[in-house]
């Protein structure tokens, strides 16, 4: 199959069916990653490892910024002397060696389990992560109005992972007490077990649906007998131009607003998942139901929910308002907005256990609620903005600087969760919340330079 029918070999939704076949591989590295995620705090503060909550809260920052930073390195080397296809292979072989080297704490040291394991799940993942995301844009023509639409269908394949990952992960996995330290290896093997399901997909079903995308690094596919490749290898030779140049500006602009966004929005695996296990009641009583009871690990799948609710929504808001669909950066400042709403939410919930003890669930609840309508404000559309302003030769680098917000987001996020203990928790998550508002603001303020920037992109 060339790539020109990939590209119009659609599904009844108006997409390519390659978006579909990339929703699953996604979705199963997803729950790679959030499955053992949901975990690891808890994991470091267990008697396996009797971590302080502020060294697991530093190490879980540290963790989450590498995964963010080697994509950088991965869509380099993939773009000049790997290629996409092979890239995600390698990827998704790293990821899945780690869930298990993870889970070998009872047969190896346990602090050397955690470090090589987390190490090959950041290694993994810098190969893993920019080129399936870039692959994607490629499915789409320059300007084609369905590519937020395709982003945010695809980000529901993350979610979709992310959604099943606590509760398979979480009751596998999460002990109760001491006696169960043998359970976290579970939670990891499982997560470990996804990811092998979504590369078995991947090896089995990509030339299918691929064609000769990703294949070749983009310097050198000319050797392909595809149209499409050779003229994209042609793009990649000349030099950049003032227009793409101002397009790089308008990306870096976008990468530093998301800094602070992601900073605040992985508190979900520190912060917030403490605040969910000792702050918050485990034991509900529902009408009609009587008495239940959660982990704290579970809290983690609350935003995927929200995510696969509100995504479709989302991806026919984009395009059925057509000419006023809102600019990308007025998209960022929703989503910066959004999301200090919705720590409001908790900031009410600390202050509230502050009088009365274990806070009802809502709190978090609702916090994850407006987060996540930020979230699909500002991270899909991101996702999109970059396979439409990165200069071709440099697509995956360019989607690896993306991630790189994710990466300072959190180092921010582990140095703000440590102080955990020493800040009262309404200070502790006020930050947020009024930082996050006062972002959207500036972001809104600056939408018209920025625009400009952009060049007609939208």
């Amino acid at each position: 199959m060339t790539d020109e029918e990939v590209k119009h070999n659609l599904t009844r939704k108006g997409h390519p069916k390659a978006l579909y076949m990339l929703f699953m591989v996604e979705m199963w590295e997803r729950f790679n990653y959030y499955g053992m995620r949901a975990l690891l705090v808890l994991f470091m503060i267990s008697s396996v490892l009797n971590f302080s909550k502020a060294t697991s809260s530093k190490i879980y920052g540290m963790f989450t910024a590498l995964v963010y930073l080697t994509p950088v390195l991965g869509g380099y080397l993939a773009d000049r002397f790997i290629g996409k296809r092979h890239s995600i292979t390698i990827g998704a072989i790293l990821m899945a060696a780690g869930q298990f080297v993870l889970a070998s704490y009872e047969i190896i040291n346990p602090v050397l389990a955690l470090a090589t394991g987390l190490t090959l799940i950041i290694i993994g993942n810098g190969f893993f992560k920019p080129n399936i995301s870039t692959i994607v844009g490629e499915l789409y023509e320059p300007n084609d109005p369905r590519r937020d639409s395709g982003f945010t269908i695809f980000y529901m394949g993350i979610n979709l992972g992310a959604f099943f990952a606590p509760f398979i992960c979480g009751f596998l996995g999460e002990a109760s007490s001491a006696a169960e330290a043998y359970k976290w290896k579970y939670g990891f093997m499982a997560a470990g077990t996804g990811m092998i399901i979504g590369l078995v997909w991947y090896l089995v079903s990509q030339n299918k649906y691929l064609g000769h995308i990703g294949l070749k690094p983009v310097t050198k596919s000319g050797d392909i007998d595809d149209e499409t490749e050779k003229a994209r290898a042609a793009e990649a030779n000349k030099p950049l131009t003032q227009d793409e140049w101002d397009k790089i500006k308008a990306i870096f602009t976008f990468v530093f607003f998301a800094i602070f966004f992601f900073a605040f929005f992985e508190q979900a695996g520190s912060s917030l998942n403490i605040f969910a296990a000792e702050k918050t009641n485990l034991h509900p009583v529902l009408p009609f139901i009587g008495e239940i009871t959660l982990k704290a690990s579970y809290f983690q799948a609350v935003n995927p929910i929200f995510v696969l609710l509100f995504a479709p929504l989302f991806a026919k808001l984009w395009v059925r308002l057509g000419t006023k669909d809102p600019s990308i950066p007025a998209k960022f400042g929703w989503g910066l907005f959004l999301q200090g709403v919705g720590f409001l939410a908790v900031v009410i919930g600390a202050s509230l256990y502050t009088s009365s003890g274990p806070v009802s669930a809502i709190w978090l609840v609702l916090t994850y609620m407006f987060c996540t309508m930020g979230e699909l404000c500002l991270s899909p559309v991101g996702l999109s903005m970059v396979s439409k302003l990165a200069p071709v030769k440099f697509m995956s680098l360019f989607m690896g600087v993306w991630l790189t917000a994710s990466f300072f987001g959190n180092l921010l996020a582990g140095w703000l969760a440590s102080y955990y203990e020493a800040w009262s928790l309404t200070t502790l998550f006020s930050v947020p919340a009024i930082m996050s508002m006062l972002f959207g603001v500036i972001m809104w303020v600056m939408a018209g330079k920025v625009k400009y920037w952009m060049h007609g992109v939208k």
